[in-house]
């Protein structure tokens, strides 16, 4: 379900992500992680932003047999913001990729009403994660 390509040393729980990633596709989705070197150069690439960020996500054409996408998240944010609000790089990752995915599946929480926050709201309580994402992008 996930093709990783791990471009770090964090270590990743593939079995926890295509959990969460069956659960809202069937679907292939390519998940890349890198640095913040590399998050920076495809940000400003593709959306014209020059700074790191955290994720990443770039849908592929709605084709029958082609992958739902392909999702980007920088190793060092998992790091240092798992470490800042006192939860495991597991549980970042999977909050991260949550977001990913929701994006990948058409949500875009800068022009909707909410409806991406409700569904990282269930998400987040399905899989049992810290609510730390759902805080830290309200407002």
């Amino acid at each position: 379900m996930i093709e990783l390509d791990n471009k770090t040393a964090l270590n990743v729980n593939e079995e926890f992500l295509n959990t969460i990633a069956s659960a809202l596709t069937n679907k292939e989705i390519e998940l890349i992680i890198t640095d913040k070197q590399e998050i920076q150069e495809i940000n400003k690439a593709h959306r014209g932003v020059d700074s790191p960020t955290d994720v990443l996500s770039f849908p592929y054409e709605e084709m029958p047999m082609c992958p739902l996408g392909s999702i980007v998240i920088s190793a060092p944010h998992v790091i240092e913001i798992s470490e800042e609000l006192g939860h495991s790089s597991d549980d970042e990752l999977a909050l991260l990729f949550i977001h990913g995915i929701l994006h990948l599946l058409g949500y875009d929480h800068e022009v909707d009403s909410g409806e991406m926050r409700k569904e990282e709201i269930k998400l987040i309580e399905k899989f049992r994660l810290p609510k730390s994402l759902i805080v830290r992008t309200q407002g």
